[in-house]
């Protein structure tokens, strides 16, 4: 398994993997996004990052990120999504994953790295334990959504 940034063309699988993780979350009609979209903010616009995983040529998993703004930290990079495919879980897989955003994190010189976690997602809550992640309860996230035609 390697991880490599992502590359025009990639979009396509990224945006598979993306369906695969909404599904995961019981929310697949939730997902609006496209390939095309997801190709114009990754690689034209350069709205957020990725990175994919790799074993024997075929992207796996992913990772999706962004900058971020704290006023009282400065930047910060934001992991929107990282996701496996099923039957790789539990082979590192996505450990390989997380090292490299927190090394790119920490490349950049950000002084902090954030993402959210599902309640209910014990194999993910238990993976950002390891590797000694705050859980923060104490925050109520807050969300706008507008759907345009």
């Amino acid at each position: 398994m390697r991880v490599r940034e992502a590359k025009p063309g990639d979009e396509y699988v990224i945006m598979k993997l993306i369906h695969g993780l909404a599904a995961y979350e019981k929310a697949s009609e939730e997902v609006k996004n496209n390939p095309e979209s997801l190709a114009k903010d990754l690689f034209e616009s350069k709205l957020c990052e990725a990175i994919v995983l790799e074993e024997d040529e075929s992207i796996i998993g992913f990772a999706l990120y962004y900058t971020s703004y704290s006023t009282w930290r400065g930047p910060c990079l934001y992991l929107e999504d990282l996701y496996v495919v099923p039957e790789k879980r539990g082979q590192n897989a996505g450990k390989l994953l997380f090292d490299q955003v927190v090394a790119i994190c920490k490349k950049r010189k950000f002084r902090r790295m954030d993402w959210q976690v599902l309640d209910w997602n014990e194999p993910a809550i238990e993976f950002y334990k390891k590797v000694n992640a705050t859980l923060d309860s104490e925050w109520i996230n807050g969300r706008l959504f507008f759907d345009y035609d």
